[in-house]
C-alpha cells in the first residue's frame, strides 16, 4: 500500500479528483469529516448510550458519547506522532502531495470520533441481543429467505458494520450519507471483512467483520481507492487493514483498558490501593514521586496517574506502529500495536481486574438483563409489523406500531434481507433512554 493514496480526499459520488495540495487549510477535508459526525444525529445519540456501566446517579461515568471523544483526542495525538514520523521518512508526501503531519491525526481523530456510532443501546449487551433475537428468538423463522452471508449479518450483528452504514448509507435527498473521505472510512475499518466467512485467521483484522451485505459494493469502491490489499479469494471479499485503522484501535484500547478502570474506582468498585498500584506500574519511568505525594484527594491522584498513563502508551503505539510500518504496508502485520507493547503484561492485569470488578458487576449485569429484554420485543414487533405491512397483512396492533416509526425509517424495501437490517439500523440507533421508553409503550408498561 501507498501513503499518498491511503491519504485519499475522495468522498462517495465525486466526479473529479480531490487533491491535497489544492485544498483550504483554513477547512480541510479531513477536518469536515471530524465536523460531519459530531453533528450528526447518530453521534449526538451516544450522550444516552451505556458504554460498560449504567449511568450512575451517584458519581459520572462515561457514556459512548464521552468515550468517543477522548478516543478521539488520543487518537488525534497518536495520528500526528506518526505523522511526523512518516513525513520525516517519505518528504515527497509533503513535497509533491502536499500532505502534512496533523492530516494523519486529523484522519484518525475522526475515524476515532465515529468508531462506535453504530453501537446499538445497552452496552455491548446490544449487539449481542439483536443476533440472538434471530439466532435463538422468533427471528430464526426468517433464516431459509436468507443467504448464508445476509443470515450471518443478522445473527452476528456488528456495531463496525452497522457504523459503516450510519456513516455511508443514503436516503431520499441525503445521497451517501454523511459523505466522509476515503481515507477515514478506511482508518474507521477495523475490520475490513464480510461476515462469511467467520474467523478465518487469527489475523487482527479477521476478529469480526466491518461492513454488511448491503454495503459491499460501496466498500470495495472504498477499498479499491485506496489501494488496500484484498486477502479473500473467489467470492469472497475481505482486505488487509488501511494503516490508520491500527491508530483508532490503540486509541480506543488505551481509553477503555484506563477510562473504564478509572469510572470503576470512582464508583468504588475497584478499591483505590488496587487502582493506584496497577497504574503506577504503568508510569514508574515517568512518574514525578514529589508532585504525586503533594495530591491529597483520590480524584487529584487517579487524574495524575490517568494522564501519565495514557501519555505513556500513546508513545509505545506510536513506536511500535513506525518499526512495523514496512510490514503493516505490506499487509503483513496481523496484530494489535497493544499487543506488542513492552506494556501488554499491565493492561492485561488492568483489564483482567477490570472484568472481574465492573464488568461483571451486579449493576452493569442487571442492565444488560434489561436491554436483552427491550431488543428483543422491540425487534419482534418492529420486523413483524414492517413484514405484514409490506405484505399488506398489517393488522391494526401493526399499523400502530408502524406509526411509532420516525419519518425517515418509513420507506419501502423490497427484499427481506433490507427489511430486517433496515429494522436492526432503526433499532441501533436508539438511545437507551428512548428504547425504553418505546419499550414501554408498545409493551403498555407503566414503569
Amino acid at each position: 500500500m501507498k501513503w499518498e493514496q491511503l491519504l485519499s480526499l475522495k468522498r462517495q459520488g465525486d466526479t473529479s479528483k480531490r487533491l491535497r495540495k489544492e485544498q483550504d487549510d483554513t477547512r480541510l477535508g479531513f477536518e469536515v469529516d471530524y465536523d460531519r459526525i459530531i453533528f450528526s444525529a447518530a453521534f449526538r445519540s451516544l450522550q444516552d448510550k451505556t458504554q460498560v456501566i449504567p449511568l450512575s446517579k451517584t458519581d459520572f461515568v462515561h457514556t459512548r458519547l464521552t468515550h468517543s471523544l477522548e478516543v478521539s483526542v488520543v487518537g488525534r495525538s497518536i495520528g500526528r506522532l506518526v505523522g511526523k514520523k512518516i513525513i520525516e521518512k517519505y518528504p515527497y508526501l509533503q513535497e509533491i502531495h502536499g500532505f502534512q503531519m496533523n492530516d494523519f491525526g486529523a484522519i484518525v481523530a475522526a475515524a476515532s470520533l465515529a468508531h462506535d456510532i453504530g453501537n446499538p443501546p445497552f452496552g455491548h449487551s446490544g449487539e449481542k441481543a439483536i443476533g440472538e433475537y434471530f439466532s435463538n428468538g422468533n427471528g430464526q423463522k426468517y433464516q431459509a429467505d436468507l443467504t448464508k452471508k445476509e443470515w450471518q449479518d443478522l445473527i452476528d450483528f456488528e456495531g463496525n458494520a452497522n457504523g459503516f452504514s450510519v456513516l455511508t448509507s443514503s436516503r431520499p435527498g441525503n445521497e451517501g450519507g454523511l459523505r466522509i473521505s476515503y481515507a477515514t472510512l478506511g482508518a474507521y475499518m477495523k475490520y475490513p471483512k464480510e461476515s462469511l466467512p467467520k474467523k478465518p485467521t487469527s489475523d487482527i483484522a479477521d476478529k469480526k467483520y466491518g461492513f454488511f451485505q448491503s454495503d459491499v459494493t460501496f466498500f470495495k469502491d472504498v477499498a479499491s481507492e485506496l489501494g488496500m490489499i484484498s486477502n479473500k479469494t473467489g467470492n469472497d471479499v475481505g482486505f488487509e487493514r488501511h494503516p490508520l485503522a491500527y491508530l483508532v484501535e490503540a486509541a480506543d484500547d488505551i481509553c477503555y483498558t484506563i477510562i473504564d478502570f478509572e469510572d470503576g474506582m470512582n464508583l468504588g468498585l475497584v478499591s483505590e490501593d488496587y487502582a493506584l498500584e496497577y497504574l503506577i506500574k504503568l508510569v514508574k519511568d515517568s512518574i514525578d514521586t514529589k508532585k504525586y505525594n503533594t495530591l491529597t484527594t483520590k480524584e487529584d491522584r487517579i487524574s495524575y496517574l490517568r494522564a501519565l498513563a495514557i501519555g505513556s502508551l500513546i508513545n509505545d503505539a506510536v513506536k511500535v506502529f513506525i518499526e512495523n510500518e514496512v510490514a503493516i504496508l505490506e499487509g503483513k502485520f496481523p496484530f494489535a500495536l497493544t499487543d506488542k507493547s513492552k506494556y501488554k503484561a499491565q493492561m492485561d492485569d488492568i483489564i483482567k481486574l477490570s472484568v472481574k470488578n465492573i464488568y461483571q458487576s451486579r449493576e452493569v449485569i442487571e442492565k444488560e438483563l434489561t436491554g436483552y429484554q427491550i431488543i428483543n420485543t422491540l425487534l419482534d414487533k418492529f420486523t413483524t409489523a414492517f413484514n405484514n405491512d409490506f405484505d399488506g397483512k398489517a393488522s391494526n396492533f401493526d399499523k400502530l406500531v408502524m406509526q411509532l416509526l420516525p419519518e425517515k425509517f418509513k420507506v419501502e424495501k423490497e427484499n427481506l434481507y433490507d427489511r430486517l437490517l433496515h429494522i436492526c439500523h432503526f433499532i441501533s440507533l436508539l438511545t437507551d433512554g428512548n428504547a425504553f421508553i418505546l419499550y414501554n409503550t408498545i409493551t403498555a408498561s407503566k414503569s
